[in-house]
């Protein structure tokens, strides 16, 4: 039975702004009060889904969350009308407005840890929630991103869902940003690759100085347990502190991989070279092959450079030739002198596998610390399992034309930090919501 990997892309929500939330991420913090479209934010992500799904792959969506989220301003003490309470924080508290106002869900590898029945004990999907404890506004999401996986992943034939583990930072789970999956075939056994910042609970291990890591060595390992994983088919590896320090603050800004390749960079890990000897030695003894690694080096595209044009944060994919793969880049790859060289000479060495670029614009994202693959969940999912997923969040030319209008009618092409508190503005995000939901079904 034939098997795929689905991406499932955030779709960019309405109150989509520059507020900076994100320390340890540069481009984050750098573009902090800027001002935002929203529009044209929605309208880039949609246009990369959409010609991925033209190639042949098999694309979906999540949706945003509700944003502002009144009632998390409830439960931190504001009372009133959604109004009023909307006044009062803006003007007692915008730090408080900015977190529950950001649309951080759009993206989804950090949504969750996903787990694909070829590679878990009771062979099904497992699906895991980030508590994302290491930042307020995203601390936000765990239960809602929960609520819609199980809307769209609803039987329970096919797929596990677990609840976010505990949300304390020793147990600060980042998602998918971390977890790389390796595999000959889709559908066939893979090894999982967990890469964490830090240990918790050991003090003589190195740790970054500069930025705080998120995601834990304990958090990895309880996930390893909770998805019913293979001792033998999973690695785990600390994130180098180093680059941890120079902005990486996930493991996908350094590193990405699809079926037998793993493009990374050579400063991505702590001890790489025994991890990558570990990864290589269990690839090849669980899935029959050799795993072909692609190391950049530091001379030629430096970490300083890697975070800026977010070389390691595109999507690797395999195209519909089954024989080849692309490289899903953002523009600012084409931009970069060192990074546009080094591109040439990788697709000229007909020794690899990754064959082609593919560029898009996604600059309203990467101006907030998001690149390609920071706006895709990958879920490999078996024909019966992606027949029992719920359909209406599946792209094709008909939902693309239908999202299309729908962003034009509800998103504002202009938004600053200021006008958060814009009581018209909860309004409109909720109709947009709402009007969503009839469009995809839910």
């Amino acid at each position: 039975m034939a098997s795929f990997e689905v991406n499932f892309d955030g779709l960019v929500g309405p109150t989509h702004n520059y507020s900076g939330l994100s320390s340890g991420n540069l481009a984050s913090t750098s573009n902090k009060a800027g001002n935002s479209s929203p529009l044209k934010a929605v309208l880039q992500g949609l246009e990369k889904m959409k010609k991925l799904a033209d190639l042949g792959l098999k694309q979906a969506l999540l949706p945003p969350q509700e944003r502002p989220l009144i009632s998390a301003l409830k439960r931190l003490g504001f009372e009133g009308t959604d109004e009023s309470i909307l006044e009062k924080v803006s003007r007692k508290a915008p730090e408080l407005l900015a977190g529950v106002s950001s649309a951080s869900c759009m993206w989804t590898a950090n949504s969750s840890t996903v787990s694909p029945s070829g590679d878990t004990a009771d062979r099904k999907v497992h699906f895991t929630p980030a508590n994302l404890v290491s930042k307020f506004h995203r601390s936000l999401e765990p239960q809602t991103t929960g609520a819609v996986l199980r809307n769209i992943f609803s039987d329970p034939k096919f797929f596990v869902h677990h609840d976010a583990l505990p949300a304390t930072p020793q147990m600060g789970d980042e998602g998918a940003a971390n977890h790389t999956r390796l595999c000959a075939d889709y559908g066939g056994p893979g090894v999982e690759f967990f890469v964490f910042g830090k240990y918790s609970f050991r003090s003589d291990k190195a740790e970054p100085q500069k930025f705080p890591a998120r995601q834990s060595y304990e958090a990895s390992r309880a996930i390893v347990q909770m998805h019913k994983l293979r001792e033998d088919a999973v690695v785990l590896a600390q994130q180098s502190p180093e680059a941890i320090d120079a902005g990486v603050f996930h493991n996908d800004v350094v590193g990405v991989g699809n079926q037998n390749v793993y493009f990374y960079h050579e400063k991505a890990h702590d001890n790489s070279k025994q991890v990558m000897k570990e990864l290589s030695e269990k690839f090849e003894k669980t899935c029959g092959q050799k795993l072909k690694l692609v190391e950049v080096s530091a001379a030629d595209v430096s970490l300083k450079e890697a975070v800026s044009t977010y070389l390691f944060n595109g999507q690797l994919i395999t195209l519909p030739n089954g024989k080849s793969m692309a490289l899903i880049l953002p523009v600012e790859c084409q931009e970069s002198p060192a990074v546009s060289k080094y591109l040439k000479a990788l697709l000229a060495d007909s020794s690899q596998p990754i064959r082609e670029a593919i560029y898009f614009d996604l600059k309203q994202s990467m101006r907030n610390g998001g690149g390609p693959a920071c706006l895709r969940l990958r879920v490999v999912l078996s024909e019966q399992e992606l027949q029992a997923a719920h359909p209406g969040v599946f792209m094709n030319d008909i939902l693309y034309k239908k999202l299309e209008a729908w962003a034009k009618r509800h998103y504002r092409d202009e938004l600053h930090v200021q006008d958060l508190g814009d009581p018209a503005l909860l309004k409109e995000s909720r109709a947009a919501l709402q009007d969503l939901a009839t469009i995809l079904g839910f």
